[in-house]
């Protein structure tokens, strides 16, 4: 049992430096759609600190763990036990508010990227990063708009250009992308106006692809998260083992009368 102990106790170890360093991974991350959410949804980063928080503790709680099989002190295995089962509590409460409010999610993120797009001016400066972590979703996934090129049409600085530019990270031409940011010209623009049907732009939009995206590593994230509360299931019955066999063997001990 000590040594079944001292192997989970191992595991959790490496259970929360890679919770932990995900959640450094989402704050220092500047080029991907996880960026876009981060810098634009205070609640994303929010959650990035809960899961460094997480990720301490996890490590903590083995290391208190092992301290407490090895010395055979019941206090800190009874800690060990309660933590885990607030940390799996946690998890189960998040998966499921997250499963029953995806619709607020997902309109949630429509918003933030609408305001990105309308908003998008490759001159300033302050939201350069953010920007730029679009540009790269956009150019990665081969998209254009959170449900399609038309959103474009509401950028302020595509307006005022009667839409004779369209985002470059848009572009389905390869010399468009040699810089991937910013806004293009348009090569044959009609009467000296255009729309984003006149655009040389992926018709997919980003949604599209962070869907697919998903449901192509469902199986992943769902084997990950299966395999984390099996671990954390397991140490909290070895625990709790562990601490009726120390109770047993400290009875034992007593002297009879």
């Amino acid at each position: 049992l000590h040594k079944t102990m001292y192997v989970l106790f191992l595991l959790f170890q490496i259970l929360g430096a890679v919770i932990l360093g995900f959640g450094i991974w989402i704050l220092a991350d500047k080029t991907s759609f996880i960026a876009v959410l981060q810098m634009s949804s205070p609640s994303l980063k929010t959650g990035a600190y809960i899961l460094i928080g997480v990720g301490a503790l996890t490590m903590l709680m083995g290391f208190l763990g092992c301290l407490g099989a090895v010395n055979e002190i019941r206090c800190l295995l009874g800690l060990y036990f309660t933590c885990l089962m607030i940390i799996l509590l946690a998890q189960i409460a998040a998966a499921l508010v997250i499963y029953f409010q995806k619709e607020t999610l997902k309109v949630e993120l429509s918003d933030i990227v609408a305001d990105l797009i309308e908003n998008y001016d490759p001159s300033d400066e302050d939201k350069r990063n953010l920007q730029d972590a679009w540009d790269y979703v956009q150019t990665q996934i081969a998209c254009c708009g959170w449900t399609g090129a038309k959103e474009w049409e509401n950028n302020e600085i595509l307006r005022n250009k009667s839409n004779t530019e369209y985002p470059c990270s848009c572009s389905n031409r390869s010399k468009d992308l040699v810089d991937g940011r910013g806004f293009c010209n348009l090569e044959d623009p009609l009467n000296g106006t255009a729309t984003y049907a006149d655009w040389p732009v992926h018709e997919q939009g980003c949604m599209d692809g962070v869907e697919e995206w998903l449901k192509d590593n469902l199986g992943i994230i769902l084997g990950v998260c299966t395999g984390v509360a099996v671990i954390e299931l397991l140490g909290m019955i070895l625990s709790i083992s562990l601490c009726k066999n120390i109770h047993s063997e400290d009875y034992t001990k007593v002297p009879k009368s």
